[in-house]
């Protein structure tokens, strides 16, 4: 029998073959491939960088000429890896400046965040939070990208989903929704994208 599980145990069992820490990775690799985000020298943001799938992802791709400044009020469960600093932070609250200064970079070719609320259960609650934590990723997209770079934040899809688009679509050129096959099913998650930043 097939269903939302089986997708998911899939990611999950896969993940662990591939010694991420987590299968939000897969959710990174399918965006990267249909907008070509992440490419060697890049520098990137990470936002909700823990447990540290994206980061390991990101620190691939960008390689060793690149750099990925990894961000999250608890610690990554994996190594760090050469090309990447951790910052243990509230990306709600840091200062700008301070990421600028780990990365050590004028600005980010690209600003990624899979930031989402610890789930209440009730979902115009968790969607809230969901929105809260978007537009701060939005900011610091808006405020960290370099001219032409590049955003990834989640969202849990609910009535803000407009403002939020409006919102990437103020500061890049182009916006894509994108909904990875690796979600789950059940879940009401997606990625807004805003590329070439104006």
């Amino acid at each position: 029998m097939g269903g939302p599980r089986r997708t998911a145990d899939h990611y999950a069992k896969k993940a662990r073959a591939e010694r991420y820490p987590a299968r939000s990775i897969y959710k990174l690799e399918e965006i990267d491939k249909r907008v070509r985000l992440l490419r060697p020298g890049y520098k990137v943001l990470d936002l909700g960088a823990a447990p540290g799938s994206w980061t390991l992802y990101a620190s691939q791709k960008v390689g060793p000429g690149g750099r990925v400044v990894a961000v999250d009020r608890s610690a990554l469960t994996v190594g760090t890896p050469p090309n990447a600093v951790y910052v243990q932070a509230d990306a709600l609250t840091v200062d700008p400046a301070v990421l600028l200064a780990a990365g050590g970079v004028a600005g980010f070719d690209a600003v990624i965040s899979d930031m989402a609320p610890h789930t209440s259960g009730h979902r115009f609650v968790d969607q809230s939070r969901s929105f809260e934590l978007f537009c701060r990723a939005v900011e610091l997209g808006g405020e960290l990208c370099r001219p032409g770079g590049a955003f990834v934040g989640k969202l849990f899809q609910g009535e803000e989903f407009e403002t939020a688009r409006g919102r990437v679509r103020e500061l890049f050129a182009e916006c894509r929704v994108v909904r990875p096959a690796s979600v789950r099913s059940e879940s009401y998650e997606l990625y807004l994208v805003g590329l070439r930043r104006r």
